[in-house]
């Protein structure tokens, strides 16, 4: 055996698999025990002993204590087989435990790999020597690679199953946006700026709530960059994704209402009982306090942790009003005990029926029996105004429709069965939507945060 060449290829794959050099002599030396166990057909496993000179390569085999004089290719062929499979199946889990090991440091770290192909929908990329896979539940819907593709993603998890070492990767997670602006917001990895609270629907919109702890620290303005130049570079990464960064207050009316933006807020109501924000916005901002498929209302919500309704003036105030009408007919029930819980966030039937009498005794300081009847009132009621709710959209939904279809016939130059809405059968001749509410496009440097970094905000 040429033991200068055999420490060349230990050291080569200790260099090359990210081995220790000592983890691999062990193995040989185990090796060189296993065929000799096997040549002589034995169960002991304490009858055989070998050292390994790492700095000779030399091997000593021991029968008993004894010195023997034998090489893997004096065992013969079966032994010598056995030699072989020892080894290898002992490197390769040796190399099995230094990459989870390695990778397992390395979860939340964002990773540069080259994107080899697609198998069941989840993506293979090879990444520092081992391969990863990011699952389709993890990639940003709508994105493809091509194999030779670079691919920049977050180690989510490491796992060991088995025979190998499964590194799941990530491009839709929250955490991917941080580490993004981590390396783009020097600010942000030096924990200047905080990264306070984060939504995202990957793919189309993230909302962030950033703050500083240095007063001559601008949060928003920093993330934004000059010219928008930081954050183009985290959208560019992203394909587009829309990115709204918004100031973090911890007045939760305050985040609330940053939260919203663009859409400007009027009122707010707060029940922590129920954990429900009540707000109020014109009839003008309606459209962009929703947002597209209810997208800004629906990340607002889970940036500021509040379950948010939003109403307009009339709408608030039809339910306060039917509210107070529907208590004061309980005996007891006076209109201080009303407004106070207005104050207090209740401001409809459908709040008293959920917050039940036990608050209704604590807060108003009533008894049990006008407290249950003022829930019965209020679930009555609620389920009035729910049908009649129900029975205004059904109709309005109808007459939309029949607008619709009467300004596509007219567009067609057929003659209207009926009044045509003058801004519908617009719309149609125009070719713009039909819908009667249009959703703005917001991008990634939306007047909110402009207005924000001029001082205006």
């Amino acid at each position: 055996m040429n033991e200068a060449e055999m420490l060349r290829i230990v050291d080569s794959i200790a260099r090359d698999r990210n081995i220790e050099r000592s983890l691999l002599i062990k193995d040989l030396e185990q090796a060189m025990v296993s065929a000799a166990r096997k040549y002589f057909n034995t169960l002991d496993t304490e009858e055989f002993t070998c050292e390994m000179d790492p700095l000779s390569g030399k091997m000593s085999l021991k029968r008993h204590g004894e010195p023997m004089d034998m090489t893997p290719a004096a065992f013969g062929r079966i032994a010598a087989q056995t030699f072989k499979q020892v080894m290898i199946q002992r490197f390769r889990d040796d190399e099995r435990a230094s990459t989870f090991e390695e990778f397992s440091k390395r979860i939340g770290e964002i990773v540069s790999g080259v994107a080899q192909r697609y198998e069941g929908g989840a993506l293979v990329v090879t990444i520092d020597r081992a391969e990863a896979f990011m699952p389709r539940s993890e990639q940003i819907p709508g994105e493809q690679f091509n194999a030779s593709d670079r691919v920049r993603c977050m180690i989510l998890d490491v796992r060991d199953v088995g025979s190998q070492v499964k590194i799941v990767l990530s491009r839709a997670h929250p955490d991917f946006i941080k580490r993004l602006f981590e390396v783009e917001v020097p600010e942000v990895a030096e924990r200047i700026i905080e990264i306070k609270a984060m939504a995202r629907e990957a793919g189309y919109r993230t909302k962030l709530a950033v703050s500083s702890i240095d007063s001559k620290v601008d949060a928003v303005g920093a993330c934004v960059g000059v010219r928008g130049s930081r954050i183009k570079n985290i959208v560019d990464e992203l394909n587009g994704e829309k990115i709204d960064i918004v100031r973090w207050n911890e007045s939760s009316q305050i985040l609330i209402q940053n939260s919203l933006k663009p859409a400007e807020v009027a009122e707010i109501s707060l029940c922590f009982e129920l954990g429900r924000a009540t707000v109020v916005v014109r009839d003008d901002q309606l459209s962009l306090a929703i947002g597209k498929r209810g997208q800004n209302v629906r990340l607002a919500a889970r940036l500021t942790g509040w379950d948010i309704d939003i109403l307009t003036p009339a709408e608030f105030t039809k339910g306060v009003e039917t509210m107070y009408s529907t208590l004061q007919e309980v005996g007891g029930v006076t209109e201080e005990m009303t407004d106070k819980l207005a104050a207090l966030g209740m401001v409809s039937v459908f709040d008293i029926e959920e917050v039940g009498p036990e608050v209704l005794m604590t807060e108003l300081a009533v008894d049990e029996a006008i407290a249950r009847e003022m829930v019965d009132k209020a679930s009555a009621k609620a389920k009035v105004v729910a049908e009649q709710q129900q029975k205004d959209k059904e109709e309005a939904e109808k007459k939309r429709r029949a607008e619709t279809e009467a300004a596509a016939r007219l567009l067609a130059g057929e003659a209207p069965t009926g009044p045509v809405d003058a801004e519908l059968a617009a719309a149609a001749i125009l070719g713009a939507s039909s819908a009667p509410r249009v959703e703005p496009a917001v991008g990634p440097s939306d007047d909110a945060r402009a207005a924000d970094i001029l001082g205006q905000g």
